[in-house]
C-alpha cells in the first residue's frame, strides 16, 4: 500500500476505530464487576488484585510504546537493541530485590519508601516533584508526539495535533473511569495484538528485502559493538547502562506501580519474570530490524522509518488493525503515566500539604484533565527532535541518577538524614545539567552521556554521605541487611 493515499487512510481510520472500540469493550467487560472504595489502593494500585498476567502485560506495554517502536527503529541500526537486552537484567533486579522491599514497606508510591528510610519528608517531596516534572514535560508529550507521528507516517492522513489530541483524550478517559485496573487490562489486551503484528512486520520486512538485511547497509548500522561515537559505545554496557536499567525498572513509579498492584510478592514476581521473558525473546527484534530494513528501502529517514515501513509492507486493512494496536499502546502508556502522576500528586502533595482525600476518583479526574491539556499543548516541542529515543535517554539523566542515588543511600546505609539525601539529589541534577547543556555542547568534556551517568551517580552518593557526616555530624553505617529487616515491620510497628 502507498502511505498517505486517501483510500488507504479511510480504510485505516475505520478499522482502527473499530478495533479501538473492541479493546475498550473487552476492557470494560473485564473490570466492570470490580468493587471500588475510592482509596489510594483502589485507584492507583488496582485494589492489589492484579494477577501475574496483567502485571506482565502492563509492565511490557507501559515500556513498549511508540517511544521504542518509532524511536529505536528511527536510529535504523541494530545497536539500539542493547537497551532492551539490558532491560532483561533490570527486570530481574526488580523481581528479586525491589519487589520484596516495596511489599514489605506497604507503600503506594516509591517516594513513600524514601520518607520511611530517611525519617523525613523533604526527600520524598523533592523526588516526587522531579518525577512529576519529567512526566508532565517529557514522558507524556513525547509519547503523544511519537504515537501521532507513527499514525501519520503509517498512512492516517490527519494533522499531527489532531491525532495527538485524540490519543490524549482517550487515555484520560481510561484513567478517569477505571484507574490502574482498567489501564493494566487494556495494556495487556492491546499488548497481545501489538506484539503479534510487530513480529509479523519483522517477517514481512525481511521478506521484502529477500531476507538479506545487510545488502546496501553500512557496517556501522549492523554491528552490535558500538564505537566511541555511536549511540551506545560497547563499554557503556558495563558502566552506566546497568544503573539506567535499575532506575527505570526498579524505582520508576509508572513501572513499579504495576509490580506493586498484585496480591502478593509471589504473584508480582511471576508477572515481572514473565515481562522479562517477553523482553529478551521478542522486543529486541521488533525495535531494530524494521528500522534497518527501512534504511535499505528508503534511506536515512530517522523517526519516520517505522511508520513508512508499516505503510509499505502491510495491506490497508491489516495496517488499520496495527494502527489501532499502536493507538491502544500509546493510549495505555499515556494513561499509565497519567495514573502514576496523579498518584504521586495525590499521595505526596495533596494529602500531605492540603487535605485528606475522601475519594481519590474525584481528585484523579480533575488532575487527569489538567495533565491531558498540558501534554497535548507540549507536543510541538518534540517535532524538531532528530531522534526522539536518544533525546529522551539524555533528558532522563537529569533525574534518573540523582534519584537512584537517594535509593542507594537509603537502602544501603543507616543514619543518613533526609537533608543529606536532598543535597545528593540536587548535586546530581545540577552536575548532569551542567554536562548536558554547557560542557558537552561546548566540547569541554568528551565523555559519553551514559558514562557521565556513572559519574553523576557516584558523586551524588558521595555528596549525600559527606554532607551527612561533615555538615550534619551524623555517622552512617553500611548495613543493607539491617535496612531490609527493618522493612519487615510496618510504620506503626506491627509485623508486615
Amino acid at each position: 500500500m502507498q502511505a498517505g493515499t486517501s483510500g488507504g487512510s479511510i480504510v485505516q481510520i475505520g478499522v482502527a476505530l473499530a478495533v479501538t472500540l473492541a479493546i475498550a469493550l473487552a476492557t470494560w467487560a473485564t473490570v466492570r464487576r470490580a468493587s471500588h472504595d475510592g482509596s489510594r489502593k483502589d485507584v492507583y494500585l488496582a485494589g492489589g488484585k492484579l494477577n501475574w498476567a496483567f502485571v506482565a502485560g502492563a509492565i511490557t506495554l507501559t515500556n513498549l510504546s511508540t517511544d521504542q517502536l518509532v524511536g529505536m527503529n528511527g536510529n535504523q541500526m541494530l545497536l539500539l537493541a542493547w537497551w532492551e537486552i539490558s532491560g532483561f537484567v533490570g527486570l530481574l533486579i526488580l523481581a528479586y530485590v525491589f519487589v520484596p522491599i516495596y511489599y514489605r514497606a506497604r507503600v503506594t508510591t516509591v517516594t513513600e519508601l524514601l520518607e520511611m528510610r530517611y525519617g523525613g519528608g523533604g526527600i520524598r517531596t523533592l523526588v516526587s516533584a522531579i518525577f512529576l516534572f519529567g512526566m508532565i514535560l517529557i514522558y507524556l508529550p513525547a509519547g503523544l508526539y511519537s504515537g501521532a507521528l507513527f499514525l501519520k507516517t503509517a498512512g492516517i492522513d490527519l494533522p499531527l495535533m489532531a491525532l495527538a489530541g485524540f490519543l490524549g483524550v482517550v487515555a484520560a478517559a481510561y484513567t478517569m473511569s477505571g484507574g490502574l485496573r482498567a489501564v493494566a487490562v487494556m495494556e495487556t489486551y492491546s499488548g497481545v495484538g501489538v506484539l503479534a503484528i510487530a513480529v509479523l512486520i519483522v517477517i514481512l520486512a525481511l521478506n521484502a528485502v529477500g531476507w538479506d538485511i545487510a545488502r546496501g547497509v553500512p557496517a556501522e548500522r549492523l554491528t552490535m559493538i558500538g564505537g566511541a561515537d555511536s549511540p551506545i559505545p560497547f563499554h557503556t554496557l558495563f558502566t552506566g547502562m546497568i544503573f539506567i536499567q535499575i532506575y527505570y525498572w526498579s524505582t520508576n513509579q509508572p513501572i513499579t506501580q504495576k509490580a506493586m498492584a498484585a496480591p502478593s510478592i509471589a504473584e508480582a514476581r511471576k508477572g515481572v519474570l514473565a515481562a522479562a521473558a517477553i523482553r529478551i525473546c521478542i522486543i529486541p527484534a521488533i525495535v531494530v530490524i524494521p528500522g534497518v530494513v527501512a534504511f535499505q528501502l528508503f534511506g536515512d529517514i530517522d523517526d519516520a522509518a517505522y511508520g513508512r515501513l508499516v505503510g509499505e509492507v502491510l495491506p490497508p486493512w491489516l495496517s488499520g488493525i496495527f494502527a489501532a494496536m499502536i493507538a491502544a499502546a500509546v493510549i495505555a502508556h499515556t494513561a499509565a503515566v497519567m495514573n502514576a502522576a496523579v498518584g504521586l500528586y495525590a499521595v505526596d502533595f495533596h494529602e500531605k500539604f492540603m487535605a485528606p482525600v475522601a475519594n481519590h476518583w474525584r481528585l484523579s479526574a480533575v488532575v487527569t484533565a489538567l495533565l491531558t491539556a498540558a501534554s497535548i499543548a507540549l507536543v510541538p516541542v518534540y517535532e524538531n527532535a532528530e531522534s526522539i529515543i536518544n533525546l529522551l535517554q539524555q533528558l532522563n539523566g537529569l533525574s534518573s541518577m540523582p534519584i537512584l542515588s537517594a535509593f542507594i543511600v537509603g537502602l544501603l546505609f543507616t543514619g543518613v538524614e533526609s537533608r543529606a539525601a536532598i543535597v545528593g539529589v540536587v548535586w546530581g541534577f545540577a552536575l548532569y545539567a551542567l554536562y548536558t547543556f554547557v560542557l558537552q555542547p561546548n566540547g569541554t568534556i568528551g565523555l559519553h552521556y551514559i558514562d557521565f551517568m556513572v559519574v553523576t551517580l557516584a558523586t551524588s552518593v558521595v555528596a549525600a554521605l559527606a554532607f551527612n557526616r561533615l555538615a550534619l555530624g551524623s555517622r552512617t553505617r553500611f548495613a543493607p541487611r539491617e535496612v531490609f529487616a527493618s522493612l519487615a515491620e510496618r510504620r506503626d510497628g506491627t509485623p508486615a
